[in-house]
């Protein structure tokens, strides 16, 4: 990690100017390579060799009056640009985020938060085309997180125009497509832990999600999720659901729903090893069901990592049945992936 210090936010300092001044903070630089080996049952594969890179910028000042501010800048593959964040920490007022791109805020935060030694089941390397609830979190957007008390923590966010574009200051997107407005997110982790250490490690979790649909023949959007994790010295289980209605009209051959059931369990060896399984399955319904039939696609991973300093070593195998919710067997897969992540 390279790490500058004493340099001016003046970007937080201007737009934060009418609150109060912010002292000189500290940048900082990190970055990390994932490169993978996948190998698909069945398939073919072309070239299996993977090269991911991540590079993220955060500053971080503190204001005359003790609030703080930080900034996140994340880079992807090949240097591309991902998100942008802002944030106020308002000591006991809580926190804003002001954040544009694949941000993870809102619900999208909760669209899988089962436990696992690498990835989601359907994130590991073999594509499976899952709905999953993500609210405003890939639309710009502001969400301010409530200080925990009692072990329970709100968020609300929205997002002037759901799908609207990412843009530099002083500019606006325009009408991101006529069809969509605002969306509306809420979410809510608990920790009731009651002052036990036997509950200290039991999490519920559960979001909400609105997006406006402005036409004659849709209505508006709605997803959801629920669930519960829970650890407990070396092993940690987790089961959530999660929902989307679409909204779509009547006409033509329209999806109507997506259901998620998923589960997770993991198990730490020891502070380098840890093993993994999660499941997950989706069904994709239409608003139609007597011309179309409910498909249901599932998909479950094993997975081991093993991590040595900045160095991580990943192993997971994948099976998925009726991909991409198609069914016949050529949507029937099976993968390994290998991947190694070195941080810097």
């Amino acid at each position: 990690m390279n790490k500058l210090t004493k340099v001016g936010c003046s970007a937080l300092c201007g737009s934060l100017a009418a609150i109060s001044a912010a002292h000189a903070g500290d940048l900082t630089v990190t970055g990390g390579v994932d490169m993978s080996w996948v190998s698909l049952d069945d398939d073919t594969v072309g070239n299996p060799i993977g090269i991911g890179s991540n590079l993220t910028f955060k500053g971080n000042g503190e204001l005359d009056n003790g609030w703080t501010v930080g900034l996140t800048i994340a880079n992807l593959n090949g240097n591309a640009y991902s998100s942008t964040a802002v944030s106020l920490g308002m000591g006991g007022l809580g926190t804003l985020n002001f954040n544009q791109g694949d941000s993870g805020n809102g619900i999208q935060a909760f669209d899988d938060k089962m436990p696992t030694a690498w990835e989601e089941p359907w994130g590991a390397g073999l594509g499976t085309g899952i709905q999953m609830p993500k609210g405003v979190g890939t639309s710009p957007n502001v969400m301010y997180t409530t200080p925990k008390v009692l072990g329970i923590t709100l968020t609300g966010a929205v997002s002037h125009d759901v799908g609207g574009a990412d843009v530099a200051d002083k500019t606006s997107s325009g009408d991101g497509g006529g069809t969509t407005g605002r969306g509306y997110d809420v979410t809510a982790n608990i920790n009731p832990s009651l002052g036990t250490e036997i509950l200290s490690g039991l999490n519920l979790f559960a979001g909400l999600h609105s997006t406006e649909v402005h036409t004659a023949v849709e209505g508006d959007r709605y997803e959801g999720v629920a669930g519960v994790t829970f650890d407990l010295g070396p092993i940690s289980v987790g089961y959530a659901k999660s929902g989307i209605t679409t909204g779509l009209s009547e006409t033509g051959n329209n999806v109507s729903y997506y259901k998620n059931t998923m589960y997770g369990v993991a198990f730490n060896v020891n502070d380098n090893l840890s093993i993994s399984y999660g499941f997950q399955d989706s069904e994709k319904g239409f608003v139609n069901p007597g011309d179309n039939e409910t498909v249901m696609m599932d998909v479950n991973s094993l997975q081991v990592a093993y991590t040595m300093g900045g160095a991580s070593i990943r192993l997971a195998d994948i099976d998925m049945s009726d991909g991409f919710y198609t069914t016949g067997t050529s949507k029937d897969r099976s993968a390994t992936v290998l991947s190694i992540a070195l941080a810097f």
